[in-house]
């Protein structure tokens, strides 16, 4: 049942990778980057469970993380044109 949801899961992601590639605006590309991101997330969690293999817990946390702090840096970005303002 775990191999079906992280199919699942990896068609959502091919999905949204779609929509990073045609979004039609930059702001509908990055929810979509944040979007793949989390499923990615989720699909490690979910193969980790599956495999028993716990330190990738450890590394989906880390990578959350920043993709939290990308996510942030690249609002900024597309708000104010520059990085340091």
């Amino acid at each position: 049942m775990m191999l079906f949801a992280a199919a699942v899961i990896a068609l959502a992601c091919l999905a949204c990778f779609y929509r990073v590639i045609a979004g039609p605006t930059v702001p509908d590309r990055m929810a979509a980057v944040d979007v793949t991101g989390l499923l990615i997330a989720m699909l490690m969690v979910l193969l980790a469970s599956h495999f028993g293999f716990s330190p990738f817990y450890d590394i989906v946390l880390v990578y959350a993380a920043l993709l939290f702090v990308d996510i942030m840096i690249m609002a900024k970005y597309l708000e104010y044109k520059e990085l340091y303002r």
